[in-house]
């Protein structure tokens, strides 16, 4: 937690790269309260509660231990491949049971369905949800949420390569896999931005370019969890059905690190 609070200003607990649809609930619960205990600078938590079953996701939020949560993130329906409506009525209702306000995942990768721009623009209207982790990919439809969204909506990069990108239209930033390695980087990224200097920000962006990719090659987090082992702060085991990455993967992530500067721990 000492090496990510360098550069965070947020933590998202039991997100995708949390194993959270492999782990049980008295496992989540034990990871939320290490967190919760080991957060030296008292930053804010985001806490990952979401599904495809409407009145479970109501549930396990009435149920959640949210004292010391500011948020939560909140995937859309998956599996199902709802319809816009139908999408919109799931988060109304969960907006609704909800005593935290409510940052809706937006990933059609692992959804197989799209949570479209006038959706979230239409979602966004709703008093307790206050943003949208936009995992689609699509800039053109990120420019459109941007570009209508209420004044204080935030529109936040759920891919890491696209960060400097959503700060240059209005974005605010990124719920990021990457940064649990290099969160500097993003802190970087985030200040040159925010101070108008987008092409130093790319510059920093840049230097993610290469190893990005190798990241998802065998599902996430199975790639970020050799470049924390090289830095000495966890191994890399995983949880089935993800299985510790190939030799000829980890041998490729080890060499990217090298211009990083990473040295193992």
């Amino acid at each position: 937690m000492i090496h990510t609070a360098k550069g965070v200003d947020y933590y998202v607990v039991m997100g995708t790269t949390g194993e959270s649809a492999t782990l049980s609930h008295a496992e989540k619960v034990e990871v939320l309260d290490f967190v919760k205990k080991h957060n030296p600078k008292k930053l804010p938590i985001v806490y990952g509660i979401g599904g495809n079953n409407t009145s479970h996701v109501v549930q396990s939020i009435l149920e959640a231990p949210l004292k010391g949560v500011d948020a939560i993130l909140s995937v859309s329906p998956y599996y199902n491949k709802p319809s816009q409506e139908g999408i919109y009525q799931h988060f109304k209702a969960v907006a609704a049971a909800s005593p935290l306000p409510i940052v809706l995942y937006n990933v059609p990768g692992r959804t197989a369905s799209n949570l479209s721009a006038a959706t979230t623009l239409r979602l966004a209207e709703i008093p307790k949800i206050i943003g949208v982790k936009e995992a689609s990919g699509n800039l053109e439809q990120c420019m459109n949420i941007a570009s209508k969204k209420p004044k204080d909506f935030l529109l936040i990069s759920g891919d890491d390569l696209l960060t400097s990108s959503f700060y240059a239209m209005g974005g605010a930033g990124v719920i990021s896999v990457l940064a649990n390695a290099f969160p500097q980087i993003f802190q970087q990224i985030k200040n040159h931005s925010l101070n108008g200097d987008f092409k130093k920000s790319a510059l920093e962006q840049f230097k993610l370019l290469d190893i990005n990719g190798p990241m998802y090659e065998e599902g996430n987090p199975v790639g970020v969890k050799i470049v924390l082992r090289e830095m000495g702060i966890c191994e890399e085991y995983t949880r089935l059905p993800l299985t510790t990455a190939s030799k000829p993967l980890q041998k490729k992530i080890v060499g990217l690190l090298e211009p990083l500067k990473i040295k193992k721990g």
